[in-house]
């Protein structure tokens, strides 16, 4: 074990565990969270269709994908899917307010995003169940999954939105 270990091992464990923490407020409530039935109602104001499949995804990825980048088990695919996470929260929430989180823009998410794919492209680290399993990680791999994460994000903001659209011009035409 070495300082970049232990480097490694503080950054993924602040980004794993605010990401799981956010995830917590919408699973569960806590920390004036919003819970399930709040999280879906703001899922569905937001425009994602199908609402429950979205809220579940989402708290899934916030609160078992931070759990995991955490404590270093699947770090790459954990760090992509928190990558993806980011990009989604920035888009459909933070973008139109600017960057300052002062002003509700997405600088917040924007750091979270690119701390996750930092924690991805460097791997685990020695402190980290990945080690502890003997599971090594590509940095080829690594790679790919921070980029795959990146793809996945934009894909999760606009493929909610074609299908409500189409949904309301196929119900506008009959």
């Amino acid at each position: 074990m070495n300082i970049d270990d232990i480097g490694l091992l503080v950054l993924r464990l602040g980004i794993g565990l605010t990401f799981a923490a956010h995830g917590a407020q919408k699973a569960f409530g806590w920390w004036g969270g919003p819970g399930p039935e709040g999280w879906r109602g703001a899922m569905h104001r937001m425009g994602f269709h199908p609402t429950n499949l979205f809220a579940t995804i989402s708290i899934a990825v916030e609160l078992i994908g931070g759990l995991f980048l955490a404590i270093g088990f699947l770090t790459p695919f954990a760090a992509a899917a928190l990558v993806a996470q980011a990009v989604v929260i920035i888009v459909t929430a933070h973008w139109p307010k600017g960057f300052f989180n002062s002003a509700g823009g997405f600088e917040f998410p924007f750091a979270l995003g690119v701390a996750a794919a930092a924690a991805g492209l460097l791997g685990p680290g020695r402190i980290s169940i990945d080690n502890v399993a003997g599971v090594g990680w590509d940095p080829t791999v690594r790679f790919i999954l921070v980029i795959v994460g990146l793809i996945a994000g934009g894909v999760a903001t606009a493929v909610p939105r074609l299908g409500a659209a189409r949904a309301g011009s196929s119900l506008r035409r009959t």
